[in-house]
């Protein structure tokens, strides 16, 4: 995610490459201003006008094209931000469920010093495999192959992460082990019946939230949208000098050159944020928001704290 805006001068934004659509569209533009140039060469040599077009259809279509581009984008920036809220979410419930391991795992009044230890070492490791299943809720919304699963290592047993591999779904299976954990604190004695609900729906609204996100990963705008602005973008502005050379003469290529920009840099935004869980300068910074719940539940476990992780030339990841 591209941050410090507000603290950039408007010249160092306008001027700015990283993060914007330039990286992507700056091909495409180029090859479109360049037929430009040599149409605009050919009209003025030999003289093209049988070829011209009208403008008003490039305008009523210009129109119409911003209008279906701007739904495009607004559908892909409601995934963003549904996105955003989901992973909001999973900050606020890490939380929760750390203050209610503390809170409402208890031993009883008679309970020997030896039990106590196993308390305090199962409130520990519930905390640690929350910490475990949001670095991996991470990986399974970036595709990460077993071998990325490392990560975790810090946080469960190293033998059962490798029994973990096994799992299509590894953040899932981390629930539902936490849940087995819950029933049997339950069954020692050390949960209160009424207490067990508490916390077995913080692990059902965290199953909910990662569906949520594991459906925006799994449903994209249908492609068939996407392929028609796709190719409607592409044949406006490759066809637009025919329709511009009457009126601007040797300008064509410079006409067509920021239309392009306009048209080809909406089509990207769309593509770009479309999938918010990647690792493009614009999707959200799944990195920094894992880091940050490491951060605040190892503080409730008194353990040494990781740094946070710091944007690399205006970008956190």
């Amino acid at each position: 995610m591209i941050i410090g805006q507000g603290k950039t001068s408007w010249i160092r934004v306008v001027l700015r490459w990283q993060g914007t659509t330039l990286p992507r569209t700056w091909k495409r533009i180029l090859v479109t201003t360049g037929f430009a140039v040599l149409v605009t060469v050919f009209w003025t040599r030999w003289g093209l006008s049988d070829w011209s077009i009208s403008p008003l259809p490039f305008s009523l279509i210009g129109v119409a094209l911003g209008i279906f581009l701007g739904f495009r984008n607004n559908t892909s920036y409601d995934r963003f931000w549904e996105g955003r809220k989901l992973w909001g979410r999973i900050v606020n419930l890490s939380r929760i469920w750390t203050r209610q391991v503390y809170t409402l795992l208890a031993t009883p009044p008679n309970a020997k010093p030896d039990e106590n230890a196993e308390l305090q070492n199962l409130r520990r490791s519930l905390v640690m495999r929350q910490i475990a299943y949001v670095h991996a809720l991470r990986l399974h919304l970036r595709d990460a192959k077993g071998e990325d699963y490392a990560e975790l290592d810090p946080f469960i047993d190293g033998d059962e992460r490798e029994a973990l591999q096994a799992e299509s779904n590894t953040p899932a299976a981390l629930l539902h082990q936490s849940g087995e954990l819950l029933t049997q604190a339950w069954q020692r004695g050390w949960l209160h019946e009424l207490h067990l609900p508490v916390l077995e729906s913080s692990l059902s609204e965290l199953t909910e939230v990662q569906g949520g996100c594991e459906r925006i990963k799994a449903t994209p705008i249908p492609f068939g949208y996407t392929v028609l602005m796709h190719r409607l973008v592409a044949i406006y502005c490759i066809t637009l000098p025919f329709g511009v050379e009457d009126t601007v003469g040797v300008l064509t290529p410079l006409v067509v050159a920021l239309v392009s920009f306009a048209f080809y840099g909406l089509d990207s935004i769309g593509d770009e944020i479309e999938e918010p869980f990647g690792k493009d300068p614009n999707d959200l910074p799944l990195d920094a928001l894992s880091r940050m719940i490491e951060i605040n539940l190892k503080e409730r476990l008194k353990l040494p704290l990781p740094e946070p992780h710091q944007p690399k030339d205006g970008v956190l990841s």
